[in-house]
């Protein structure tokens, strides 16, 4: 019999009064509301046993507890919102073990189901309360129940039912007949999947008909079709998201592919020309990348999540940051995770305009302002729950984002180099070795992960794509295997089940050993009735697969067991070259590794190059600059997003050196400083480039501006230019046109060039290609909304001592100020550009002059701006970048809370107008403060490069600009600028 027990709070509960006010904002007439946390428990339990669970969910000094028996406010209607059967209820999970606490019993799988209550009071119709359920309830994980007062009453509440997963069918690996399936039949199953006996489809392979005629002839010369399992795992080893066949397939007259021409050759070039000073130790064959870092290894990772949160946002993100922290589990033999990193491209909240995946406005799709709010709650939920830091990130917005987010997340680890005698950075799976997976169950969450992030959002998009994340259970499972298991030498070889579940993970393992046997009757389950091919290709949060010496086994599953961690052996890894799978004593799975990792076949693509010219904006120059100030600094893109920062714990472990937010003013930093190691001041600085509006333009430059961006933050926190590592992350659309084919190589080139001029070696990298939405607007017609080609570069500098870095914040009154570098009139894809052009017109102006980065003149400055660091000359160092001149300085006396007095007169570069000299985006640039004591050294060191001396920090808070005839242009104070700053997000 299932009970159920309901909690409520006895005082004012804040959450109902935000509840509340969300609600008349969006034009509901509620006037109160009450809400009720509920569980409903599947067990056979008695009334002694039911009340002492109620009273351990139960704070007596603000709560009351209820078992079976409802609360019944005065209200007027009452929503109920659960998890659909299947889904992952953290809450569940962690109220049962609390349980088996309290009891002293074991409960074998998820016996308590969470939901919470909301009683609405006001003047609402049924309809009404539909409606606030529907946007607070994600249909896609989630279910809803309505009642109104007399049913609630009627009914006794929304009662006890269990949300069960019930699968009646007996699960069974079926043939698929390919061998006799013309082109058309290929193409759907490869696009649509495999059919069901019902005539529906299990969802999408991303298989194109070359690739499935390539698998018709395997199996024929097996004189055999393939299984479902079969198939389906050919499709994830094969998928886009797995192989980027993009990157390295032969492009236009590069037979080596975009990837080994451009990236794994930049790396090469840089890590010998380095010679004894090359700090690379690992780059891009394991999880992660890694440098040196004394006797240990940093290692770094960023990953993009953009289809799954598309469709649920928050377990898109929450999942996505707490898979890419089992990349760090995963690099070698498991390096700690101790930062998170995030980067966030949405559409305009405010844009209430619906879009549909199916036609006749079925399928809607979450509002823009629904997906950031679900994305950025994500992230918190994964990451701080995980004993991991994120002080570092970014926001970016444009309309292109709207009908699919990019959501960047990323890890850095830690771990020695050597632990008695063994290398920690080299694994390998044996021969012999048990296949163990630990950690998180299996089950239908998750299917089709991998082919789908590798196909445009449509109306066949699968809701089984969705996975929940559980940080709690990764936490466990970290801890045992990083902080024990691996140093006792437990085991040979680890990797995550990331895309594609244990189809990817042991195969990949078993590369290392040259073949596997698995009997999937032994994979744990979250509940009967999976299928076969279900269990093997699920990406079930929360596992990792290990090789585990038979010799080991008894050792490390005793640990395992006492660390609250499931681990089981489900099979063996061999030297057979063959990939073998079992289910009820008959093999489901029977293939050549050789063919299922490199039977692909190559698809030459040819590209065009992109031609679009704007029209070149033609305005006068505003004229109050003091206003136009206010309003760059008020932009999304611009503005303060500390109301993310804040929520983001960046202080567990104790490792925080530059926050994410600085100065006196709290003001947004471009780049964060961390100490991984107590006992040494030696840090890392993380930072990031992104600018997907100069993609409008010219991806050349959009690219080597993103790697500009990224090495220059480093530089201005502190980072020894000579020692960066970068990681890419390119997120493209359509790349079956071969114009943004054309972008794609564009960009690529100046990865290359831009990399090797700076002597930056790329050591992880990531790609996703498919980021487009086709479906249905407003009016019900046909949509196609794509992403602007985006790149985003992730930079990981060293500092030798962290008592070193420098910080964005003006400090001492009287220090001068001065700018590095040189302005140009490159308004192509600025902010400044974008702002003017919908004041004016009513859309963004683009332009046709993206910055261009000039990297011999900018590495002089870098270099010789390293060693002004080293010589601690500097107060303060701000990049310029996104609005240019003007928002450096506007953020240099918001974060020390000080006024400028400063002039554009002799800046050098060529920029003609007083707007332009402000707001032009150039590459290259670094805003400082220096005392001027300081000032003849200062001015030493950086000989050899442009440096223009501006003015100087003030006593009091005025904030004032002289044009290039030396009149003033802007008088404001600091205070007046943080309201502008901050005013955007203001609520949020």
């Amino acid at each position: 019999m299932a009970h159920r027990i309901d909690i409520a709070r006895t005082i004012p509960d804040n959450r109902a009064k935000t509840l509340v006010s969300n609600l008349q904002n969006q034009g509901f007439k509620v006037s109160g509301a009450e809400i009720v946390d509920s569980y409903t428990i599947d067990a056979d339990l008695d009334g002694g046993d039911m009340r002492r669970i109620a009273d351990s969910l139960t704070n007596p000094v603000f709560q009351e507890g209820r078992v079976d028996d409802s609360f019944k406010p005065r209200f007027d209607y009452a929503v109920e919102i659960g998890f659909l059967p299947g889904v992952t209820d953290n809450i569940g999970n962690t109220v049962r073990e609390g349980m088996e606490d309290s009891l002293k019993r074991n409960f074998d799988g998820q016996i308590v189901y969470s939901s919470r209550v909301l009683f609405l009071s006001g003047d609402l119709t049924r309809e009404d309360a539909q409606r606030v359920a529907n946007g607070l309830a994600n249909p896609l994980i989630q279910r809803i129940n309505v009642l109104d007062y007399r049913e609630f009453v009627n009914s006794r509440g929304f009662g006890s039912k269990v949300p069960r997963v019930r699968i009646s069918e007996k699960p069974s690996a079926d043939l698929i007949d390919i061998l006799n399936a013309d082109d058309h039949e290929l193409q759907r199953i490869g696009k649509q999947g495999i059919a069901n006996p019902d005539g529906t489809r299990r969802g999408p392979l991303a298989l194109d008909l070359t690739y499935m005629g390539t698998i018709r002839d395997y199996f024929a010369r097996q004189g055999r079709n393939p299984s479902d399992v079969e198939l389906e795992s050919i499709a994830q080893t094969w998928s886009e998201h797995c192989r980027h066949t993009i990157f390295a397939d032969p492009i236009d007259d590069i037979e080596s592919g975009l990837f080994k021409h451009f990236i794994r050759r930049a790396t090469d070039e840089i890590r010998r020309a380095k010679g004894n000073e090359d700090f690379c130790v690992s780059v891009f064959r394991d999880n992660s990348g890694a440098i040196a870092f004394g006797d240990y290894l940093i290692t770094d990772k960023v990953e993009t999540h953009n289809s799954p949160s598309a469709l649920d946002p928050f377990g898109g993100s929450a999942t996505g940051i707490v898979g890419v922290k089992r990349d760090a589990m995963g690099f070698g033999l498991g390096a700690k995770p101790i930062l998170f990193r995030y980067g966030f491209c949405f559409g305009n909240p405010d844009d209430e305009r619906p879009l549909f995946k199916g036609e006749n406005k079925t399928q809607k799709m979450l509002s823009p302002r629904r997906i950031m709010n679900g994305v950025i709650e994500g992230v918190n939920a994964g990451g701080n729950q995980s004993g991991v830091a994120t002080p570092q990130g970014f926001v970016y917005f444009d309309d292109k984002y709207r009908g699919k987010p990019l959501v960047f997340v990323g890890v850095v680890g830690l771990i020695p180099r050597e632990v008695n005698g063994r290398k920690l950075y080299e694994k390998r799976a044996m021969p012999g070795d048990y296949i163990v997976m630990a950690g998180g169950r299996v089950g239908k969450d998750g299917i089709h992960g991998a082919t789908f992030s590798s196909e445009a959002i449509d109306s066949g998009s699968p809701a089984t794509a969705v996975q929940i994340a559980d940080p709690i259970t990764q936490k466990k499972m970290n801890d045992a295997i990083v902080k024990e298991a691996r140093d006792l030498k437990l085991f040979t070889s680890i990797t995550d089940n990331g895309a594609g579940g244990l189809s990817c993970s042991v195969a990949e393992m078993a590369k290392e050993s040259g073949g596997f046997f698995v009997d999937l009757n032994k994979v744990p389950l979250k509940y009967p009735g999976l299928q076969p091919w279900e269990t093997w290709v699920s990406e079930s949060q929360e596992r990792m697969t290990l090789s585990v010496p038979k010799d080991k086994w008894d050792e490390f599953s005793g640990l395992m067991q006492r660390r609250g961690v499931e681990a089981t052996v489900i099979g063996e890894f061999t030297d057979s070259g063959k990939c073998l799978v079992n289910y009820d004593g008959k093999n489901v799975m029977d293939l050549d590794i050789n063919f299922l990792h490199d039977g692909l076949p190559k698809r030459r693509m040819t590209t065009k190059p992109f031609v679009k010219r704007h029209a070149e904006p033609n305005f006068s120059e505003l004229e109050d600059l003091t206003l136009t100030l206010h309003s760059m600094l008020g932009r999304r893109n611009i503005a303060s997003f500390g109301f993310i920062s804040r929520q983001y714990d960046h202080e567990v472990q104790g490792n925080s050196v530059l926050k994410p937010l600085q100065g006196r003013g709290l003001v947004n930093a471009d780049a964060t400083v961390a100490k991984p190691l107590p006992h040494s001041n030696k840090g890392i600085v993380l930072s990031h480039g992104i600018n997907p509006r100069y993609s409008e333009i010219d991806t050349y430059n959009m690219a080597a501006a993103a790697i500009d961006t990224a090495v220059r933050n480093a530089v201005s926190a502190g980072a020894d230019f000579n020692r960066i590592a970068l990681l890419d992350n390119f997120c493209w659309c359509s790349p079956d046109d071969p114009e943004r084919l054309g972008q794609l190589k564009s960009a690529a080139l100046a990865c290359y060039d831009t990399a090797v001029a700076y002597g930056t070696p790329f050591i992880s990298g990531k790609d996703s290609m498919f980021n487009d939405f086709k479906g249905f607007d407003e009016n019900g017609k046909p949509i196609k909304i794509s992403v602007p080609p985006t790149l985003l570069v992730s930079s990981l500098g060293i500092i030798d001592d962290v008592r070193k870095a420098v910080s964005l914040d003006a400090k001492i009154p009287g220090d001068v100020v001065y700018l590095i570098g040189e302005n140009d009139e490159e308004m192509g894809g600025s902010e400044y550009f974008a702002m003017v052009g919908e004041q004016q017109k009513g859309e963004a102006f683009i332009g046709n002059l993206a910055p261009r980065v000039e990297t011999g003149r900018n590495r002089r400055a870098y270099e010789s701006f390293s060693r002004a660091i080293e010589r601690e000359l500097i107060s303060s160092a701000q990049s310029v970048h996104r609005g240019g001149l003007g928002i450096a300085l506007a953020k240099t006396a918001m974060g020390g809370m000080l006024g400028l007095d400063v002039s554009l007169q002799g800046i050098k570069g060529l920029a003609t107008r007083e707007d332009y000299q402000l707001y032009s985006e150039t590459s290259g640039r670094i805003l400082v403060t220096v005392n001027p004591a300081n000032a003849g050294d200062f001015e030493e060191t950086m000989k050899g490069s442009s440096v223009s001396r501006l003015g100087t920090v003030r006593t009091d808070d005025k904030f004032i600009v002289k044009g290039m005839d030396g009149k003033r242009i802007i008088g404001t104070s600091v205070n007046t600028l943080l309201h502008s700053y901050k005013s955007t997000f203001r609520g949020y």
